[in-house]
């Protein structure tokens, strides 16, 4: 029986890493596209800040075909469902029936993802859904995978976690009131090593800045920490 032909949603953090590897994992379904959205203007990856260079760095080290959906600085939501229908209205074209996230128990955001695919006739697969974020992030690192912080919620956050290594520590750390795998918004990261990476991504850490958003009268916060590139070597040392 031929495998489901899946795309992946995919944010460049550690959970879609590790939803990625449980479908590796599973006979069933072929993943054969990862997909990102990209602030056009800056050219990095939404929520995350990310430099789009070490999105295509990480395309590389999967060994998997990837993509983009450009949106503006500030984009409309209805702009975003634009831009994104159009893209999987493509890859459907293209034969993939499946999509994939790395949500974890955000019903309303999982309920959204559901109603966006259904007429596209594309269904939706959440490998990591009502798992324990506690067991998740152990696991994570147990397993291998390596990220580092990127982005977090001010609010929630000091300076100091902007940079941080997901590890031991990390997650001891952690305030009480922040979720282990910052399902709430409170945290982001970049993956830059995996166990089905073919490298590790080399990074230097850069500035940290504070930028602040205004959304009517709430104002919120979050500490953004830069990741400069250098040069790739794969696992024998070869450039």
């Amino acid at each position: 029986m031929p495998k489901r032909k899946t795309f992946f949603n995919w944010s460049t953090g550690k959970d879609a890493a590790l939803a990625l590897h449980y479908l590796l994992e599973d006979s069933e379904y072929s993943v054969e596209y990862l997909l990102t959205t990209i602030n056009a203007h800056y050219n990095r990856v939404t929520m995350h800040g990310l430099r789009a260079e070490f999105l295509q760095q990480q395309l590389q080290a999967i060994g998997t075909p990837g993509g983009v959906v450009g949106l503006p600085a500030n984009p409309a939501n209805d702009t975003y469902e634009q831009r994104m229908g159009e893209k999987i209205q493509q890859l459907r074209k293209d034969g993939f029936e499946y999509a994939a996230f790395g949500d974890i128990f955000l019903e309303d955001l999982k309920q959204y993802r559901e109603a966006q695919l259904l007429p596209l006739h594309v269904k939706p697969l959440f490998p990591l859904w009502k798992k324990d974020t506690r067991y998740l992030i152990q696991e994570f690192i147990d397993l291998g995978f390596k990220a580092v912080v990127v982005c977090g919620n001010a609010a929630l956050l000091d300076e100091s976690f902007a940079g941080r290594e997901i590890d031991e520590d990390f997650i001891r750390d952690l305030p009480d009131n922040v979720d282990p795998c910052g399902e709430n918004g409170e945290f982001h990261t970049f993956c830059y090593d995996a166990p089905y990476f073919h490298q590790p991504i080399p990074f230097t850490l850069g500035e940290t800045v504070l930028k602040e958003y205004q959304h009517g009268e709430v104002k919120t916060g979050f500490w953004f920490r830069d990741l400069l590139p250098q040069v790739i070597h794969d696992r024998t040392g070869q450039i």
